[in-house]
């Protein structure tokens, strides 16, 4: 079989036991995607930070399965977790095709993370990103023919969005594209490429993440997504999402960061009108995230720095900024926005080098 990036590899026999582990970042989209095709894939093209410090850490150890033993064995914080063990069932059932070794093999997960489950950052693409890159280095470890590491990251990206589409973004340094882009040369719905022609400002962007709420969200990402196929504004937002990403890619490379700043905040104001518009309606912003808005677009215009927000499918708000303008910026976080969170919360983050193995 040919070893391309996509394709299964040949797979050993069943003698090999082992275990791999990788940590794996979350990323925070700058052009949002709303709305999937079939398969996981986007129906228009994203850009995200790749954060630094919101990682998952994930060991597998593995060996070949005996008759009536368990398949899967998954451990969240060292805690048993049925849910998400469950759903790991099924995202590995999934893969079958993909990866047909799969179920030749009992596997011990053992996951935990750096940042709570519900604030604001998503978890499942640090999460998924982290299985993927294991389940990946499992079938290297047991196959006839090895990837290079840049059909191995493919390869990782592809497993990854089976799992979570924004997992996907989550296997490369600085910024990433995932979806196909007459913008950007190699882009796929497939997998998300890593996206360098940035200027040197964006790579120490900073995001602090106020939480504004930590409940469980009215309605779940997925939900969200599939609500896109009867919206009415979903054409127009697809030409929205094509033009902006043209306009954002401009600002990276340029270092225009009042472009940035527009298109930014755009999407993720666009991303909550989607969810308010679709049928049924619904609204996952508090008062506190739109008096955190307003404060930022208020001090920004007072002073002129470049200090800009942006929403995942959530309350918590995303405070973006260059290092350049820490001291001031910060300042006025702890001053003014701070106490909007819930009981003072803020997880500080900033543009990350992508996935590391250790073991």
């Amino acid at each position: 079989m040919s070893n391309s990036s996509l394709q299964p590899v040949t797979t050993s026999d069943l003698r090999t036991t082992g275990e791999v582990g990788w940590i794996s970042p979350s990323n925070i989209a700058l052009i949002k995607y709303w709305g999937k095709k079939s398969v996981q894939k986007p129906m228009n093209a994203s850009i995200s930070f790749t954060l630094a410090e919101a990682t998952t850490k994930t060991s597998l150890s593995f060996k070949p399965r005996k008759n009536g033993e368990r398949w899967i064995d998954f451990y969240f914080e060292e805690q048993k977790q049925a849910r998400f063990e469950e759903r790991i069932v099924q995202y590995f059932s999934s893969l079958s095709e993909e990866m047909p070794f799969l179920g030749d093999y009992s596997y011990v997960i053992k996951s935990s993370n750096t940042f709570p489950h519900s604030a604001g950052i998503a978890s499942s693409a640090s999460a998924m990103s982290a299985l993927a890159l294991c389940l990946c280095d499992i079938e290297n470890v047991i196959s006839e023919e090895i990837r290079q590491e840049g059909d191995f990251l493919k390869r990782a990206s592809f497993i990854a969005r089976l799992g979570s589409g924004s997992a996907a973004r989550s296997l490369f340094p600085s910024m990433s594209v995932w979806g196909k882009s007459e913008h950007v040369a190699y882009s796929s719905d497939e997998y998300a490429i890593a996206y360098s022609n940035i200027h040197e400002s964006f790579l120490s962007f900073h995001d602090d993440v106020l939480i504004v709420s930590d409940e469980k969200k009215s309605v779940s990402s997925s939900a969200g997504h599939q609500l896109m196929n009867g919206n009415p504004f979903a054409p127009v937002r697809y030409a929205q999402a094509k033009k902006n990403m043209g306009l954002l890619l401009s600002s990276l490379q340029s270092g225009d960061l009042d472009l940035f700043g527009k298109i930014v905040e755009e999407e993720a104001l666009t991303l909550h009108a989607l969810m308010m518009c679709s049928d049924p309606g619904y609204i996952l912003m508090k008062p506190n995230t739109l008096s955190i808005l307003e404060k930022i677009r208020s001090f920004r215009q007072n002073t002129s720095l470049p200090v800009f927000f942006t929403l995942d499918a959530g309350p918590n708000v995303h405070v973006l900024y260059p290092d350049s303008e820490r001291d001031k910026i910060e300042t006025f976080i702890k001053s003014e926005l701070l106490s909007l969170s819930q009981s003072n919360q803020i997880i500080k983050d900033h543009v990350g080098s992508g996935p590391e193995k250790f073991i």
